[in-house]
């Protein structure tokens, strides 16, 4: 006997939400009507380990799809535990609360782990109504004497559940649907659905016969029964890609969180790694259920370049399934996750040296950003920083640079600047070839932030070597020197004025007649840096000029200033300034520079 009956109050309230509103993909009806087949299958599976009675299934577990262009419908059949009257009145007919939530409550209760189940979130089924003006629901319970039912909605707040006529255990949902969404009767159609979200269900799923899924998900099972060539050929099938990966990781956890991940590291840099507006994440499974394509949440932005996939049932989602839940769950897989990519790419680094070479070509400036992003991963992320030194062209870490510290050396030092040749024909680095110290060189944006959070390693300070004074050597003759600049360095702080914080006689040229080193908080290459990015205007770096005592010019502009000729010294002094910003690429006073040298090369011509 049919009967008409209303939905849940909350399911009136709540239905035109699901149907119009809950999804931002109507085609993820198939994906929640396969889901709920395989949950199906899983009860039957679980069942029958410990009931005999149960009506038997109609051959293997599966899910067949079939498609009727004639009558404009999709059904999706499974054999697995089928639904009884009372089950399709209260689990179709309540919103948020499906048979595979109530299953997975006893579960829990029982002490077993069901967080699996993809139906448990109660509303997937209702996906069905964006694309449909009716659905039909065919079932027959596996429990003994159970009659077959068929249960019948359009969505419009009503459901009508009357004696069905199926004969073997299991559920076949009939979709009919609207004139607009005929695209879902051609078999290209569905296969690329159930390919893209379905193609790692644990059961077959058939359509014509025809298999669209694979046997095992490459994650799911034993690393070490994975061969390279597996990994590589995943790699370029799932994430359309021609070249191997440069490297990746493969880990499953069981306690206290279960999760598994097949992580990979791209052999080429991607054109819009940096877009603001670039889509970037692994794929999110649930028991083998794509999810979402792209997850932001389980990789911080600095491993953005990180391609693969996380199957992680425990971690919680909306009600439609398509968004996470920042819960404690969700941080602690994303804490766990981050620590075992870094620590492969430690271990990438230590095996394969010309393989991580070119990783650091293409993504060290990305990693860098990480140190001052990621506090609590700093000391996993400096290992892995590769650097440009003084010591030659090859990239070497701070592991290395700290061994060949010379004797007396007490600092890591580095310069940072706009580009590598600038860098090493710096003026600053004088003082330090003189001595043989290594310097490493920073010419990325991002190094200034590298260096304002990662001051030290393994007890050794970092230092700017164009920051502050150096200190005193051993040489009394320079020292003598020095203090002999003195008065004509105070000179030509008067001159210069505001242009530079001050003027003193150097201990870190041996061959330039000048240079501007950095007294404040801020770096001038920082300086650059924020007003290119704010166009102009910005807070200004404190500078120091220094002068070289032993430099002809500056004994020469000495003489002068000693002997009361501040007039022929004047242009001269202005050009130590004017050098200074020269060597770094930047002058200020272009016009002013202009007219200095052309003065020059008229006093020289006419001399």
């Amino acid at each position: 006997m049919a009967e008409t009956l209303p939905f849940q109050a909350e399911v009136r309230q709540l239905l035109d939400l699901v149907v119009h509103s809950l999804y931002s993909d109507r085609e993820i009806f198939l994906r929640e009507l396969i889901s709920n087949a395989s949950d199906a299958l899983d009860r039957a599976r679980l069942a029958g380990l410990t009931r005999t009675d149960l009506l038997a299934a109609e051959g293997e577990p599966h899910i067949e799809l079939e498609i009727n262009r004639d009558l404009g419908t999709l059904i999706v059949r499974d054999n697995g535990i089928g639904l009884n009257r009372e089950q399709a009145v209260e689990h179709l007919g309540t919103i948020a609360r499906s048979g595979t939530k109530a299953f997975a409550q006893a579960l829990r209760e029982k002490g077993n782990n069901a967080e699996g189940l993809i139906g448990q979130f109660g509303v997937g089924f209702y996906a069905s109504f964006m694309v449909s003006t009716k659905v039909e629901v065919h079932s027959l319970s596996g429990e003994p004497g159970a009659e077959p039912v068929l249960w019948t909605s359009d969505g419009a707040g009503e459901f009508v559940v009357e004696p069905g006529s199926r004969s073997t255990r299991g559920t076949a949902v009939t979709v009919h649907f609207r004139s607009d969404c005929t695209e879902f009767l051609d078999s290209w159609k569905v296969k690329d659905i159930v390919k893209r979200h379905s193609r790692f269900v644990a059961y077959p799923v058939l359509l014509e016969g025809e298999k669209l899924n694979e046997d095992q998900a490459l994650w799911a099972r034993n690393p070490s029964e994975v061969t390279d060539d597996e990994y590589k050929g995943f790699y370029k099938q799932a994430f359309h890609e021609w070249q191997d990966p440069a490297g990746w990781v493969h880990f499953r956890a069981e306690a206290p969180l279960e999760y598994q991940a097949v992580l990979y590291f791209p052999q080429e840099r991607p054109f819009d790694l940096d877009y603001p507006d670039a889509k970037r994440g692994v794929a999110l499974y649930q028991r083998r259920v794509l999810i979402q394509e792209q997850s932001d949440q389980f990789l911080p932005r600095y491993l953005r370049f990180v391609r693969g996939l996380i199957d992680a049932p425990e971690v919680s989602l909306n009600v439609s399934r398509e968004i996470l839940q920042n819960t404690p769950v969700l941080r602690s897989i994303k804490n766990q996750v981050v620590k075992r990519v870094l620590r492969r790419l430690k271990e990438i680094g230590r095996e394969d040296v010309a393989g991580y070479t070119k990783f650091w070509e293409n993504f060290g400036t990305t990693l860098k950003e990480g140190v001052a992003e990621d506090k609590d991963n700093v000391d996993a992320i400096t290992p892995l920083l590769r650097f440009r030194t003084t010591a030659g062209d090859d990239w070497r870490d701070l592991a290395q640079i700290k061994a060949d510290m010379k004797d007396g050396q007490k600092e890591l030092w580095y310069l940072t600047g706009l580009d590598l040749g600038r860098l090493r024909a710096s003026p600053q680095l004088e003082a330090f070839k003189k001595k043989g110290w290594e310097v490493i060189l920073l010419s990325d944006p991002v190094d200034e932030w590298v260096v304002m959070n990662l001051t030290e390693y393994d007890g050794v300070k970092l230092q700017s070597a164009s920051r502050g004074e150096l200190d005193k050597d051993d040489d009394p003759i320079a020292e003598e020197a020095r203090k002999q600049t003195e008065p004509f360095a105070g000179w030509v702080k008067e001159l210069l004025g505001d242009a530079v914080a001050g003027v003193r006689p150097s201990r870190r040229l041996t061959d330039s007649p000048s240079v501007l080193v950095d007294e404040g908080q801020m770096s001038s290459n920082m300086e650059r840096i924020l007003r290119a990015t704010r166009q102009g205007g910005g807070p200004k770096a404190s500078r120091v000029l220094e002068i070289n005592p032993e430099h002809v010019l500056v004994k020469r502009l000495v003489s002068l200033h000693h002997d009361g000729n501040t007039a022929d010294a004047e242009p001269l002094a202005r050009l130590l300034l004017d050098y200074a910003q020269l060597a770094e690429g930047h002058v200020e006073d272009v016009a002013g520079l202009t007219t200095r040298l052309s003065a020059l090369m008229l006093k020289a011509a006419g001399g």
